[in-house]
């Protein structure tokens, strides 16, 4: 053993003890330690110990996962060997040249199975308690097989587009892909992703759950990773930045005649998990008052009288924040009932408004199409997700129509997907309202002028979840993953509501009304005006 390896244990070691005295957030590492050979792929936990495949080497080696010892080793069936599951007593070994899965006994070195793989490109191996879990990356698959002769009893698209890594942790499926760099958390008979975080190291590959953890083997720093999954906390929150945004609201009056009053409104930000003012937000000029809405959006309140013909209004507000790429980690499992969504909750965002029409027959036919008997409300919003983006295609032709409308028309605009889903969520007995943004549109320095909305539900447990369904209208399941409970840190939120507002209206980050007399050609103009401080 070179110096390098030694002091690279002895930094493992100090890592393992620091993070085991901290509270670790969703997919952080535990531990972790060099893996026995320079090339792991696979890796699977047989109740005492942790198996990791090396492809150089051809071995299999058990290790113990408080520091990595190997305590034994066999020869690999293969020259190949690629993901490892065992099954209870035996170990189930890839082999990646001839495409076929092996079973050997551990405390003999015996094969006693060989399967031909039913997918080009096998990788990754769980295994259930009866059936086998494999990966093919040729095919961007994943299928639950027959240990007996390989029939496939369930298939579904990998997250992403190379699947490596496989464990069941009794519940889900957890899946790891080299390309992304991520591990995910899956649904075992949908193959919907359910959640996502970042590997610890760049070439994610075998996975194992041992009960508590996650452990995963990494190919390129030829280390084994322990990771956390159970965290205390509702969100991660990384890569924060500050940014500036200058939104300006203006109004001109193009005459000839007088516009005899005018109120302009602009919704005010708060800390919320994807932001932190740096600040009390500053307005030119100073409102004439400020007022809160039956949603309890706090909004800034300006009134001019008397703007003859070539007057223009403006006004605007400047914010400071830092901002995160926010994710929400959700178990279905942990979500409570319907019932135990608070009273006030339910009061509030199960009530119909115009845009929502709850007892339209397309409303009532979508939640009965969606929802089936399920009871779960996480599965009832995923559900209802999938129903919107199946029935709903983007676009963006002006005006905000009522969720049937849209539902029977097919498309829609941000807004429009945001109304069906949370009239869909409201029928169904979710409660839902809708969040309202500045967004920046490409470099942190950038201009808004399309602005962007989304929906918000409440799940019991954890209280209220964002839910893009238009960002998240596509065939790939990662892409619709990272639509829920999910926010970039290209946001700042300064809209949450349920519904019409006697101030902003149906609209969001500000509204205007006003009166003239005679005839008057008014334009409006709203523009978010981006800034990195310190950057500019």
């Amino acid at each position: 053993m070179n110096y390098l390896r030694m002091l690279f244990i002895c930094l493992c070691i100090v890592i393992q003890f620091a993070f085991a005295a901290a509270l670790a957030a969703v997919g952080d590492v535990t531990a972790a330690f060099p893996a026995p050979g320079t090339c792991p792929t696979g890796l699977s936990w047989d109740g005492k110990r942790l198996w990791v495949s090396d492809l150089k080497t051809d071995t299999l080696y058990a290790i113990d996962r408080t520091d990595g010892t190997v305590t034994d080793k066999i020869a690999a069936p293969t020259f190949r060997p690629l993901g490892l599951a065992f099954d209870g007593e035996g170990l189930w070994c890839v082999c990646g040249e001839e495409e076929l899965l092996y079973r050997i006994i551990p405390k003999t070195s015996l094969v006693t199975h060989r399967l031909e793989s039913p997918v080009e490109k096998p990788t990754g191996l769980a295994w259930d308690g009866k059936y086998i879990w494999v990966a093919s990356r040729k095919a961007r698959e994943i299928h639950q097989i027959d240990p007996e002769d390989g029939t496939t009893i369930n298939s579904f698209p990998s997250p992403a587009r190379y699947p490596q890594g496989l464990a069941f942790d009794g519940k889900y499926l957890w899946v790891a892909d080299r390309v992304s760099d991520k591990i995910y958390l899956v649904n075992p008979t949908g193959g919907e992703v359910i959640a996502m975080f970042d590997a610890p190291a760049p070439y994610a590959y075998g996975l194992a759950w041992d009960g508590e953890k996650l452990w995963n083997a990494d190919f390129q720093s030829d280390s084994i990773y322990c990771l956390s999954v159970g965290g205390d906390d509702a969100f991660i929150r990384k890569e924060g930045k500050k940014q500036r945004v200058e939104f300006t609201h203006e109004v001109r009056n193009y005459g000839p005649g007088i516009m005899e009053s005018l109120d302009v409104y602009i919704a005010i930000p708060e800390n919320l998990p994807n932001q932190e003012l740096l600040g009390k937000p500053v307005f030119s000029p100073e409102p004439t008052g400020f007022l809160k809405d039956r949603w309890g959006q706090k909004v800034a309140h300006y009134h001019f009288t008397d703007s003859p013909a070539g007057t223009i209004n403006k006004v605007s507000m400047t914010v400071e924040a830092e901002i995160w790429d926010t994710r929400w980690f959700i178990f279905p499992d942990k979500v409570g009932a319907l019932d135990d969504i608070p009273a006030d909750i339910r009061k509030e965002y199960l009530e119909d408004d115009d845009k929502f029409s709850l007892d339209h027959p397309t409303i009532q036919k979508a939640v009965t199409e969606a929802v089936g008997d399920e009871t779960n409300p996480y599965w009832r919003m995923r559900r209802i997700f999938n129903y919107v983006i199946d029935n709903i295609y983007y676009e963006m032709s002006g005006g905000w129509n009522t969720a049937p409308a849209v539902l029977e028309r097919g498309n829609g605009s941000c807004s429009e997907y945001t109304f069906v889903f949370i009239a869909i969520c409201r029928a169904a007995g979710l409660p839902a309202r809708y969040a309202g943004s500045i967004a920046i549109r490409g470099d942190d320095a950038s201009l808004d002028d399309v602005f962007h909305r989304w929906a918000e539900v409440y799940l019991p447990n954890y209280g209220w979840i964002p839910v893009d369904a238009s960002r998240g209208d596509s065939a790939s399941p990662e892409h619709q993953a990272d639509s829920i409970g999910h926010l970039t840190n290209t946001y700042i939120i300064t809209t949450r509501g349920g519904g019409n507002s006697e101030y902003l209206g149906w609209t969001y980050n500000s509204d205007e009304k006003w009166v003239t007399r005679g005839k008057c050609k008014i334009y409006t103009e709203h523009i978010g005006e981006w800034n990195p401080i310190g950057g500019e």
